[in-house]
């Protein structure tokens, strides 16, 4: 059996898309067994993880992501692109897949659809258009939590029987990050005094305005004692937001893009780990934070509290008074820390990259028939 992955967004900057195929990948091919997969538009398996610009040479990058802009333009006339014919095409943004095999995707969050001004024009048009040309036609479909799932059903009217549900998983290098690599990672970025940790693109839905304000109205006493450390690139429509993290309060430090391999570190060395987002698809920062120990503070919306299993503390991503108290509570009770570590420990269990490629591929194995 053959499957075809589409996986041109390791082609561009992403976030949370890029991270979930690229470890999804790398697994599919450790776990794959008899299937054959392959990746489209004819890439190699990813060996770099890096949000901020490609994984492949410059030649390949601008060929491929122009094959895919031509593709995405003529219907199905193009397909045949997509090398030997799949049993199955699995597609992440080609809006024209091969019409001979059966057609899968992975359904990440229903943003563009629930909060369309948290997003540019142009990626609401694109993720409408992929929605109507792939994901509703789809033979099966791939939800990263049950949240998500419902969301699809409920907003594009899907039938439930064809989403499966298979969680993302975490990155070993966060379970596995300790006081060495909190330490290296705390040399290098500068960090002095313990912090709260934010990581995240600088966008309207990751809510870091909210947060500002959070942190501004905890007791002086707490903010001399803490540091809030923000880690994560320039989005969109956040010039406010930007402007304040560029010229920051004291005891506000902002880093900026962190590369992928000082992140468990970083997460690792963190006191808390505060994720107020008004919308997750699944949230990757918060597994990643309590896989590493950390005590988490995030909100009580969208998949967030399934995720986070009963192991954070949960608040209103629109209330600042409720984000502040949770993070006074949290800071001050070492006790409450603890009982916080080993509860999301436990949790993070759940969040497995070979287990997801696993049930990934019996998944194949049915949508082929």
């Amino acid at each position: 059996m053959r499957v075809t992955v589409d996986a041109a967004p390791l082609l561009y900057r992403s976030a949370g898309v890029k991270n979930y195929l690229y470890h999804w990948i790398r697994h599919l091919l450790r776990e794959a067994g008899g299937i054959e997969i392959r990746l489209f538009p004819s890439l190699d398996e990813p060996r770099v993880l890096d949000h901020n610009s490609s994984g492949a040479d410059l030649v390949t990058t601008v060929t491929r992501l122009g094959l895919i802009y031509a593709l995405n333009r003529i219907p199905f006339g193009l397909a045949r692109c997509a090398g030997p014919r799949p049993d199955v095409f699995h597609s992440s943004v080609l809006k024209y897949p091969p019409q001979s095999a059966r057609l899968t995707a992975t359904l990440y969050d229903l943003t563009w659809q629930l909060m369309p001004e948290m997003h540019s024009p142009a990626n609401v048009a694109a993720e409408r258009a992929f929605a109507e040309g792939v994901v509703r036609r789809a033979d099966r479909l791939i939800a990263i939590s049950e949240a998500t799932r419902a969301d699809a059903v409920r907003i594009l009217n899907l039938a439930p029987e064809k989403i499966d549900v298979i969680y993302p998983g975490v990155a070993e290098g966060f379970s596995r990050a300790g006081t060495a690599e909190a330490e290296a990672a705390r040399a290098r970025l500068g960090l002095v005094r313990p912090y709260a940790l934010f990581v995240g693109t600088i966008e309207p839905r990751k809510n870091v305005g909210l947060l500002l304000d959070a942190w501004a109205g905890l007791p002086r006493a707490l903010r001399d004692q803490f540091d809030l450390v923000v880690a994560g690139p320039p989005g969109w429509r956040q010039r406010e937001t930007l402007a304040r993290l560029r010229n920051p309060a004291p005891g506000v430090r902002y880093l900026g893009y962190v590369p992928e391999s000082d992140l468990p570190g970083l997460v690792a060395g963190a006191t808390a780990f505060v994720y107020p987002s008004l919308y997750e698809g699944f949230g990757f920062p918060v597994a990643q934070a309590m896989a590493a120990g950390v005590p988490v503070v995030t909100s009580a919306v969208s998949s967030l509290p399934e995720i986070a299993g009963g192991a954070a503390e949960l608040v209103d991503p629109r209330s600042p008074t409720e984000l502040m108290r949770a993070l006074e509570d949290v800071l001050t009770s070492p006790e409450r820390r603890r009982r916080m570590i080993e509860r999301g420990r436990a949790n993070a269990l759940r969040f497995s990259w070979s287990e997801c490629a696993r049930r990934s591929i019996a998944f194949f194995r049915e949508a082929a028939g």
